[in-house]
């Protein structure tokens, strides 16, 4: 469920709005590689915890050729109650392409839990679902929507529709980046997937710095995140404190 990691920057969602990375240049190829390795204090995938509020450690890659296309990679540590997935692996690809001065993205990204031992009654955890993206540039903000639809959405849950949207100002302070994110969310089969249809929303901070010596460049930010799901709705009316408000913060290291 990566966003925001790149979910935060997803982010997400958007992932987003993922964090510009350093380039690695594949000889004459035309590819570029882009890896990164992320520390955060929780893993929020549309506003909720999968990480039951944990720290998070994950990594990412991308392969780019100059003709647009890409594909990538996400691991990440996941806790949910009553399961014993210890692990995410998504696999996404797609294409980005500018249409006069907006870019898109389009493409498919699969959700994995490898080691998941589905038990009597339980639903399967993996999941995919496809994805346009748009951003537009308007001075020192920068615009972006994004939605992703599922077949099957997680838990067997039916179909699922995503809308997300959003917007990042370079503030010129600092060289801090502003950001903002409000995201909903729809679910064909509620009672599958545990809570109502909800939405989600989040304020964020980041900053880059460059580490002395090794040069490397380090995404610093904090942000504050909330949905709509009462707690008596959350995960099947569990009640567990991962669908509320919360403050958090994450560093991406881009090789």
């Amino acid at each position: 469920m990566r966003k925001l990691l790149l979910a935060l920057t997803a982010a997400a969602g958007l992932a987003a709005a993922a964090p510009a990375s350093a380039q690695i240049t594949l000889g004459e190829t035309g590819l570029t590689l882009a890896p990164t390795a992320t520390i955060a204090s929780d893993y929020l995938f549309r506003g909720i915890s999968q990480t039951r509020s944990r720290l998070a450690w994950q990594g990412a890659f991308e392969l780019t050729h100059t003709s647009g296309v890409y594909i990538g990679g996400f691991i990440s540590n996941v806790r949910f109650a009553g399961t014993d997935a210890r692990q995410e692996v998504d696999a996404f690809g797609g294409y980005r392409f500018a249409l006069g001065p907006v870019n898109l993205d389009i493409g498919a990204q699969g959700y994995f839990y490898p080691g998941f031992t589905r038990a009597p009654g339980m639903q399967e955890m993996d999941f995919f679902e496809g994805y346009l993206k748009g951003t537009y540039e308007l001075g020192p903000v920068n615009l972006l929507a994004s939605i992703n639809v599922s077949p099957n959405y997680y838990g067997r849950s039916g179909t699922g529709v995503y809308l997300e949207g959003g917007a990042d100002w370079k503030t010129g302070v600092w060289d801090v980046t502003l950001g903002g994110r409000v995201g909903y969310q729809w679910i064909e089969r509620n009672a599958r997937w545990g809570t109502p249809d909800y939405a989600w929303w989040g304020i964020m901070l980041s900053r880059d710095f460059v580490l002395p010596v090794l040069g490397n460049t380090v995404t610093a930010s904090v942000g504050y995140y909330d949905t709509n799901i009462s707690r008596g709705d959350c995960i099947f009316g569990t009640r567990q404190d991962i669908c509320g408000a919360r403050a958090m913060g994450y560093l991406t290291f881009k090789f």
